[in-house]
Formats: structure tokens, sequence, C-alpha cells
């Protein structure tokens, strides 16, 4: 089943206006396409930061090295690849 549409219509400053006309034409997508993507990814950051700021909040910041240090531990010893050395 199709999911149903609903129209959003925003108002934006004609020089934002233009910037993202640019960057839908370079990236070969219309401005609705761009503007699902920025929308999308930028709620998803959102939510993400409100996720891990509610988590964080929970536990002390012993409790965060703590749990730090305890997946370090199972992560173990890594070489460092030669072509990712300095």
């Amino acid at each position: 089943m199709k999911a149903k549409s609903s129209v959003l219509t925003i108002r934006v400053p004609r020089a934002l206006k233009t910037r993202i006309e640019r960057v839908a034409d370079e990236q070969g997508v219309s401005i609705n396409q761009l503007a699902l993507y920025a929308f999308t990814k930028e709620i998803t950051e959102m939510e993400s930061a409100s996720y891990f700021s509610s988590l964080r909040k929970s536990k002390s910041k012993k409790q965060l090295y703590d749990d730090f240090d305890s997946v370090m531990k199972k992560v173990g010893s890594v070489t460092t690849p030669k072509w990712d050395k300095l």
C-alpha cells in the first residue's frame, strides 16, 4: 500500500531558495527530492541527538567512562594498517 503524501508549503528567503535550486541542480534532483532528503536527514540527526542526550543524562560520568572502558576491552588490541599510519 502506497503511503499518502501531504503538501507542505514553506517560505524561505530568496537567497536560500537560490542556494537550494543550485544544490538540487548540482545533485541532479528536484527541489522536492532535495527537501525530502534534507528534512529526513536533519530530523533523524535531531532524534538521534535527543536519544543519546537522554541516555547520557541517565548515567553518571563515572558510569559513562566505565561503560566506555568495558567496550574498549572487548575490542582488544587492534593493529593499525600500514596505510593508516602517519
